[in-house]
């Protein structure tokens, strides 16, 4: 099956041969798919190829299929009540000490069935593919127990052969500490170390493994031994670092060679430059740092300068950033990241594709890479952050199929 993208105004990509935030930009340019593969980029129109589907993208701009790094999409009930708590004054940390944040969603995980939890999930994911995301990594997390973490990335597992959006699945067992385990974390720690991760790695259920290094969570030593353990199954590690105290979590991440360090809000200078120096990617998460109504955000163009490549992310979770729209992360991005569009584009399509070791098929438009593009409603790439809080998808196409067009 041949499909022929013509008339493309702009064609937006990485330039994967130059430094992060270069990109090319080809206009009036035509694409030809085949067989869920970019085949040829056409710019001449006398030399049009034959193909069995023509989809005219005349005004419109053409990038590649958005990925989102770092999202939590498989839980039950969503928390509402707790937005509420915050607009009145409320810390996100005092609502966890109080019983609310994570283990008030792993509490309501526990009483849905697999099948309830599953159909809720394949929901919530479509909307992914409406913004143009066509690529996530998902976490385990809101379980928290050998049989419920086991079900969450089954879940994952299984959507990931029944409908189109890819899913990467990261084990997130050391996510909290469930109810059960509050005044015995070491017991907890040993069941993530001796039970769930044996599991995961036996059942091949996750690529990589996560754990929420932080003040009042896991500290940067359990932390260590929880990754450790990972590694040592043959899960690759994430790590949660830095996101609501300096606690040391960039700088294990570069300790131990984490993939990547996400959140990195207060991250320390010497934590910025241990990560630039053992290549640890920072997945940034604005859109959480605004819907928790701090003011602090990450420090992107610092990390930027010491020789980093950032990525963006929703960071999508029923707690603190419920949004599937990566577009809006752009903005938010700009704004209070200082970074430009040029660097957005990197950092929500190859830079994440790095981070998802699919960089040989996925993250750029080139020949011969898999045919993920989202085809947006925009004039250029700049006006993609300035026109915010809409839409601009007009298709969103998953292995050379159009699997989103808008109505209008």
């Amino acid at each position: 099956m041949r499909t022929l993208l013509k008339n493309i105004a702009h064609l937006y990509t990485p330039d994967t041969k130059g430094q992060f935030g270069q990109i090319i930009d080809l206009e009036n340019v035509h694409l030809l798919l085949e067989d869920g593969q970019i085949k040829t980029i056409v710019q001449s129109t006398e030399l049009l190829p034959e193909a069995e589907k023509i989809i005219d993208l005349s005004g419109k701009c053409l990038l590649p299929g958005f990925i989102d790094p770092h999202t939590h999409p498989v839980f039950w009930k969503t928390r509402e009540d707790e937005f509420i708590m915050r607009v009145q004054g409320k810390s996100y940390e005092e609502i966890t000490a109080a019983g609310g944040g994570i283990r008030n969603s792993v509490r309501k995980f526990r009483q849905a069935s697999k099948e309830e939890i599953k159909e809720v999930t394949r929901q919530r994911i479509a909307r992914f593919l409406e913004f143009g995301v066509t690529t996530i990594e998902a976490k385990s997390g809101y379980g928290l127990s050998t049989a419920d973490e086991i079900k969450s990335l089954e879940i994952i597992n299984e959507l990931n052969q029944e409908q189109p959006l890819e899913m990467v699945p990261t084990f997130l067992g050391a996510h909290e500490l469930p109810d059960e385990y509050q005044q015995n974390r070491q017991a907890y720690i040993d069941l993530v170390c001796r039970e769930m991760i044996p599991l995961v790695a036996e059942r091949k259920l996750a690529h990589y493994c996560d754990v929420f290094c932080e003040k009042g969570v896991f500290t940067v030593d359990e932390s260590r031994k929880i990754l450790k353990t990972a590694m040592e199954y043959g899960l690759k590690a994430r790590i949660h670092a830095d996101e609501l105290a300096a606690f040391g979590g960039a700088e294990l991440a570069a300790e131990i060679g984490a993939v990547t360090a996400d959140h990195l809000v207060m991250a320390s200078d010497r934590g910025i430059e241990a990560m630039a120096q053992a290549g640890v990617i920072p997945v940034l998460l604005p859109g959480t740092t605004f819907f928790l109504g701090k003011d602090q955000y990450a420090r992107a163009r610092k990390m930027i300068e010491a020789g980093c490549q950032v990525a963006i992310s929703t960071d999508f979770n029923p707690g603190s950033s419920t949004t599937q729209n990566l577009q809006l992360i752009w903005t938010i991005a700009a704004l209070k990241l200082k970074m430009l569009p040029g660097e957005l584009l990197w950092a929500s399509t190859y830079v994440p594709a790095l981070s998802l070791d699919l960089a040989d098929k996925l993250g750029s438009i080139e020949v011969g890479k898999q045919a993920d593009l989202v085809a947006l409603d925009i004039p250029n790439l700049n006006y993609l952050p300035y026109h915010y809080g809409v839409n601009h998808t007009f298709l969103t196409i998953k292995k050379g199929e159009v699997v989103y067009r808008a109505a209008h």
